[in-house]
């Protein structure tokens, strides 16, 4: 796929997931690269890193950056984020004159992966904890969270989940309230998770608690989605309440790392972040699992909770589904379907599955 093209892809992807404003700017990025505009110039060297690695989403968020620093005063007028409103247009016409007249400072951040550390996902990934609760009861829980960012959805327990039939769960004064996480039969009356240990490892870990961390964070929402915003800002004042281990290491750094614990049950997990590990990491962190898997116990469980574009089937089509992994017991379940940013979650499960990840 060439670069025009996966510019487009992601533009009907933001489009599908809400924000009308980046599906018509990416779509004018591209176009600006077919016509060998300014967009070419301020990506020359980065064309072998499109796809997969989110360079539409790199560009988007460095100069999302740059408006919500004060930086980029006429584009600002068009940010919903600042207050501004997108016109198409006048939109483009800014956002085109700051890749040409400012491309040094644009490119700086094309070398980040986007971390939106997005909340939202957290929805998804509480729907395996309460299937596991409701089996397990009230086992202390062990989080360690793979591609973890900030570290923000090692908190999914302590924010509150409203279920579109009117039912809510999780704490009733917290900060982050999803509405509208959950559809369906998800098991709202199960055991409350007891989390009594969260860490989590990122090769490029963002500090919440600094004015940096927090920027980069909030440049990597979509301007236009002001819940994401909102739930963002929540999640950011509750991590200043409850901080989190984030070590910088790999995914199969981290696993290997990883040793169980009696008494506990260890939860494995990570969002929409496998696409960003080459083959040899997919396969190093998948032994890790099968290590962990071959060494748990009744006195020392461990699960395995993803949101991931996954396969049902070797011949089915990638969807974003809640899998759960689970030893001793050796079971295999989709719980759930879900979207890029985790909501709304829909339960499916649980049933056993042969889907994969990747």
């Amino acid at each position: 796929m060439g670069l025009a093209d996966s510019f487009r892809e992601q533009a009907r992807a933001c489009g599908s997931l809400g924000s009308p404003m980046y599906a018509d700017l990416l779509t004018r990025l591209a176009d600006d690269l077919d016509r060998g505009g300014p967009t070419r110039d301020v990506l020359a060297g980065y064309e072998a890193i499109s796809g997969p690695s989110g360079l539409a989403l790199r560009l988007a968020g460095s100069l999302h950056r740059l408006v919500l620093e004060r930086r980029a005063g006429e584009l600002a007028a068009y940010y919903p984020s600042v207050g501004g409103t997108w016109e198409t247009d006048g939109g483009w016409a800014a956002f085109k004159e700051l890749l040409a007249t400012e491309r040094e400072a644009v490119r700086e951040w094309l070398d980040r992966p986007p971390q939106t550390n997005e909340v939202g996902r957290s929805g998804a990934l509480m729907v395996g904890l309460l299937a596991l609760t409701e089996v397990m009861g009230d086992l202390p829980i062990r989080l360690v969270e793979l591609g973890s960012s900030g570290g923000l959805n090692l908190l999914a327990d302590t924010y509150r989940y409203l279920h579109d039939d009117g039912r809510s769960a999780g704490p009733h004064d917290s900060p982050v309230t999803l509405d509208g996480a959950w559809v369906g039969e998800v098991p709202v009356d199960a055991p409350w998770p007891r989390v009594v240990e969260r860490v989590g490892s990122d090769v490029m870990p963002v500090d919440v608690t600094t004015t940096e961390g927090r920027l980069a964070l909030t440049a990597y929402v979509w301007p236009d989605q002001r819940e994401r915003h909102e739930r963002l800002r929540g999640a950011l004042a509750l991590a200043g309440r409850t901080p989190v281990e984030v070590r910088r290491a790999g995914a199969g750094e981290m696993v290997d790392g990883l040793r169980l614990s009696s008494g506990c049950l260890t939860v494995l997990w990570h969002s929409v972040m496998w696409q960003y590990l080459d083959r040899s990491e997919q396969r190093h962190v998948r032994q890790g699992i099968d290590r962990l898997a071959a060494a748990a116990s009744q006195e020392a469980p461990f699960a395995h909770v993803f949101l991931e574009p996954t396969r049902r089937t070797p011949e089915s089509d990638h969807e974003f589904l809640v899998v759960l992994e689970s030893w001793p017991a050796g079971t295999r379940q989709i719980l759930a379907t879900s979207r890029g940013h985790g909501i709304p979650t829909t339960w499916e499960g649980p049933s056993r599955s042969t889907g994969s990840d990747g």
